[in-house]
C-alpha cells in the first residue's frame, strides 16, 4: 500500500513537472515567433510538440491522480472513450512532430550546394499542412479505441485489461489486424526518417567539429552559427525520445510475454508511457537557456 501510493506521488509529482516545463518552452517560443522578426518553422514545430506532451501527460496522469488520492470515479464510457482516445492520439503526433522536427532541422543545416537545401520550408505557415495531416492520420488509426475502452464503474464483470478506471474489452480480431499494422507501418515510417535525418546531423555537425578544431589550431576564432546549435539540441531531443520508445518497447514485450506479473516492472513501464514528454523540455530548457530568456523577454 506504501509503495503503491509512493509510485502515484512520483507519477503526480512528474505530470506537474512535465506539464510545467511544457508550458514554458511553449510559451517562450511563442514569444519568440511574435515578437522575432523571423518566423522560425522550428518554433511552430516546438510548441506543437510541447502541446502534444501537455496532452500525453494530462490524460494519462488525469486516471492515475484520482487513483493516487482515492478520489471517486467520475469518468463514464464516454469520458474514458475521450481520454484514452486523446492519449493515443498525442502518442502518434509526438512521434510524428519529432520526426517533422529531426527533417526539417537537417535540411536547415544542410550546405548550400545540398539538393535537400531546396526543400527548406520557403515559411513557417508551410509547416501547418503537415500538422492537418498528423491530426487526420493519427485520429483515423486510433479509431478503433473507441468502441473497446469502457469505465470500469459501468460493467466491472467485463474487466479484461484495467487502467485504474478505464479498461479495455475485446474487440474484434477484423479491425484489431487493421489498426495494429498501420500503428507499426506509421511508427517505422516516421523512425526510419528520424534516424536518417539524425544520422545526417550527426555527420554535418562531426564534419563542423572538425572545421572548428582546424580553426583553433590555426588560431582562428569562429562563432558556431545558431543553426548548429540548434541542431544539437534537436539531435540530443532525439536521441531522449529512441532511448524512452525502445525502452519501453521492450519492457511491453517483456510484460506481454512474460507469465508472472512483475510490480517493479510494470510501474517502470508506466513511467516509460509519460518520460519522454517530462523530459524532452527539460532538455530544451538546459540547452537553450529558455527560462532566462523568458525573464528578460519581460
Amino acid at each position: 500500500m506504501v509503495l503503491q501510493f509512493v509510485k502515484e506521488t512520483i507519477f503526480l509529482f512528474m505530470t506537474v513537472l512535465g506539464i510545467l516545463g511544457n508550458i514554458s518552452v511553449s510559451v517562450n517560443y511563442m514569444f519568440s515567433w511574435w515578437g522575432g522578426p523571423e518566423k522560425k518553422p522550428i518554433h511552430l514545430i516546438l510548441i506543437h510538440l510541447a502541446f502534444t506532451n501537455i496532452i500525453i501527460l494530462l490524460t494519462k496522469g488525469l486516471q492515475k491522480t484520482i487513483a493516487a488520492f482515492g478520489l471517486r470515479n467520475f469518468l463514464d464510457d464516454t469520458g474514458c472513450k475521450i481520454i484514452v482516445y486523446l492519449q493515443r492520439v498525442a502518442r502518434g503526433l509526438s512521434i510524428c512532430t519529432s520526426s517533422l522536427l529531426t527533417v526539417v532541422q537537417a535540411i536547415i543545416i544542410s550546405p548550400r550546394s545540398s539538393g535537400w537545401r531546396r526543400l527548406r520550408p520557403k515559411s513557417a505557415w508551410h509547416i501547418l499542412p503537415f500538422f492537418s495531416f498528423f491530426w487526420i492520420l493519427n485520429a483515423l488509426i486510433s479509431m478503433n479505441l473507441i468502441h473497446s475502452i469502457k469505465s470500469t464503474g459501468v460493467n466491472m464483470s467485463q474487466l479484461k485489461n484495467s487502467n485504474h478506471y478505464c479498461y479495455f474489452t475485446l474487440e474484434s480480431q477484423q479491425i484489431k489486424w487493421i489498426a495494429l499494422p498501420l500503428m507499426v507501418l506509421r511508427d517505422a515510417v516516421f523512425q526510419g526518417a528520424m534516424g536518417g535525418a539524425s544520422g545526417y546531423m550527426a555527420f554535418l555537425l562531426h564534419k563542423h567539429h572538425q572545421h572548428v578544431l582546424y580553426l583553433q589550431n590555426s588560431k582562428l576564432l569562429y562563432r558556431t552559427p545558431p543553426e548548429l546549435r540548434a541542431a544539437q539540441s534537436v539531435l540530443l531531443l532525439m536521441l531522449c525520445f529512441v532511448f524512452f520508445y525502445w525502452t519501453d518497447c521492450a519492457f511491453s514485450l517483456f510484460l506481454s510475454l512474460s507469465l508472472g506479473d512483475s510490480f517493479m516492472m510494470i510501474n517502470t513501464q508506466e513511467f516509460l508511457t509519460i518520460a519522454y514528454a517530462v523530459f524532452s523540455p527539460l532538455v530544451l530548457i538546459h540547452r537553450d537557456g529558455l527560462i532566462p530568456e523568458c525573464w528578460h523577454a519581460k
